[in-house]
C-alpha cells in the first residue's frame, strides 16, 4: 500500500522472475506431446501435478506457519500464467490455490491446523468444490442440496454438477442449504460451508459419476444420499457460506485470468513465429495485414487484460473490494485469449487441424475461460447493476 490508503500499488513488468525461471524449468519437464497424449485418453496428468506439488507452487497462497510460502496472490497468478504460457494446463491443479481461502479465511484454528500443513505439501488434496447443480446452475442463492443437523453430524442430500477433481481430491468443499430459503430473510442466508471428506464418503452415500467433455478436464457429478459429515466440519457460522465464498470466487477470477493470459501468449507466440517462417506466394505469410493485423491486435488485447488482471491481484492482496475488477479480469482475458486462438487457428490454416501441432487442443481448451467459472453474461449483469448503477437485468 502507498502513504494514501485510498492508493494500491502495482508492479509492472516481469514480476518474480525467480518464480516465472522455476515454473519453466518444471514445465520443461512435460512438453506439449505430454499433454497431448494425456488429453488422447482424458488421462489425468497426476505427473505434473506431482511436480508442481513438490516444487512448492501449489502451497505457495498458504501462510508459513502452516506450512506454504505465505505469497500474495500476484505470486500465484504468475505461477498458473507460465504454466499456461509454457502449453501446459493448470487446470487439473489450480484449485489446490484457491478452494483453500474459505478455509483459511473463515475457518477455526483447529480446522486450519488440521488441513492446511496437508494441502500446503500436498499430502490432502482440496481441489473439488461442490456448488453447481443441474436444476439451478448459476442460481446459487436457489441450491437444493440439503445437509441436515442430526445429533453431531448433517446429513446430505442432493446433487452437484461440474464438480471438477472429485476423483483426484481427498476432501471436497461443499456448499448446501442448511436451512429452507423459505425460512431465511435473504435468499443468500441459510447455505453452509462444509468440507466433506470423499475419502470416507465414497460408497457411503456419496457417489461420483465423471462427465465426458470435449477437454481433458477431469469434471463430474456428485450424488449425495444420506451422507453423514461431522458438524466439526462445518466452516464459521452456519447459514453464512454464501458470504464466505465470494472471497474465494474473486480468488478463481484472478488465478484462471492469469490462465487465461498465458494461454493468449502462447497462441501469439505460436503464430507469430509460424507467420514469420511460413511462405507462400514467394513471402512471409506474415506480411500480408489479413495474418499479422488479428495476432496484432490480440497481443494488444492480451496486455490490456493483463494490467486489469494485475489491478485486481493488487486490490486483493491489499485487502480491498475487488469484485468488480475480479470479474472484468477474467471477462476480458478470456476473450483477448479467445481471440488470440482464433487468430493463431487462421495463422496456421489447415495444419491447425492436424493434432501434431498442437493448436486445436490448446484452442479448445481456452475456450472454456469465456464460460467458466463465471460466463460473460453474468459479469456484464454484475458490472451493469452494481457498478454502473443500472436495473437488474436477469
Amino acid at each position: 500500500m502507498s502513504e494514501d490508503a485510498n492508493l494500491t500499488q502495482m508492479t509492472l513488468g516481469e514480476d518474480y522472475a525467480e518464480i516465472r525461471d522455476g515454473v519453466r524449468r518444471v514445465c520443461a519437464d512435460y512438453p506439449l506431446e505430454y499433454w497431448h497424449d494425456k488429453d488422447e485418453v482424458a488421462e489425468y496428468p497426476h505427473e505434473f501435478v506431482n511436480a508442481m506439488t513438490e516444487s512448492g507452487y501449489l502451497g505457495a497462497l498458504i501462510p508459513e506457519e502452516y506450512g506454504g510460502a505465505g505469497l500474495p496472490i500476484r505470486a500465484g497468478s504468475v505461477i498458473l500464467e507460465e504454466i499456461h504460457a509454457a502449453g501446459c494446463s493448470a487446470a487439473a491443479c489450480h484449485a489446490q490455490m484457491y478452494i483453500m481461502g474459505t478455509l483459511l479465511r473463515h475457518g477455526s484454528e483447529a480446522q486450519k491446523r488440521k488441513y492446511l500443513p496437508g494441502i500446503a505439501n500436498g499430502e490432502i488434496r482440496l481441489q473439488a468444490f461442490g456448488v453447481t447443480e443441474p436444476t439451478t446452475g448459476t442460481d446459487t442463492t436457489q441450491l437444493k442440496t440439503r445437509a441436515v443437523r442430526q445429533g453431531d453430524h448433517y446429513v446430505v442430500n442432493g446433487q452437484k454438477v461440474w464438480t471438477s477433481r472429485a476423483l483426484q481430491s481427498d476432501l471436497m468443499l461443499l456448499l448446501a442449504r442448511t436451512t429452507p430459503v423459505d425460512e431465511v430473510a435473504k435468499r443468500t442466508d441459510g447455505l453452509s460451508t462444509i468440507i466433506v471428506d470423499l475419502r470416507e464418503g465414497l460408497g457411503n452415500g456419496l457417489e461420483i459419476q465423471p462427465i465426458p467433455t470435449m477437454i481433458n478436464h477431469n469434471t463430474n457429478q456428485v450424488f449425495f444420499d444420506d451422507l453423514k459429515v461431522p458438524v466439526e466440519n462445518l466452516i464459521g457460522e452456519e447459514g453464512k457460506g454464501f458470504r464466505y465464498i465470494l472471497d474465494g470466487m474473486n480468488a478463481e477470477r484472478v488465478l484462471v485470468a492469469s490462465e487465461a493470459i498465458g494461454d493468449g501468449r502462447w497462441f501469439t507466440e505460436k503464430a507469430t513465429a509460424y507467420a514469420s517462417e511460413r511462405e507462400v506466394f514467394g513471402k512471409p505469410i506474415g506480411a500480408n495485414q489479413g495474418i499479422q493485423f488479428p495476432i496484432a491486435k490480440a497481443y494488444a488485447q492480451i496486455k490490456a487484460a493483463e494490467l486489469m488482471v494485475r489491478q485486481a491481484a493488487a486490490l486483493f492482496d491489499a485487502g480491498m473490494p475487488c469484485g468488480a475488477e475480479a470479474n472484468m479480469a477474467k471477462m476480458l482475458a478470456s476473450e483477448a485469449t479467445w481471440e488470440a486462438a482464433e487468430a493463431c487457428m487462421q495463422t496456421y490454416g489447415g495444419f491447425a487441424f492436424a493434432k501434431e501441432y498442437h493448436i486445436e487442443r490448446k484452442w479448445r481448451e481456452c475456450r472454456i475461460f469465456k464460460t467458466a467459472p463465471i460466463s460473460t453474461n453474468l459479469i456484464l449483469a454484475f458490472v451493469g447493476q452494481h457498478v454502473l448503477g443500472m436495473p437488474r437485468s436477469y
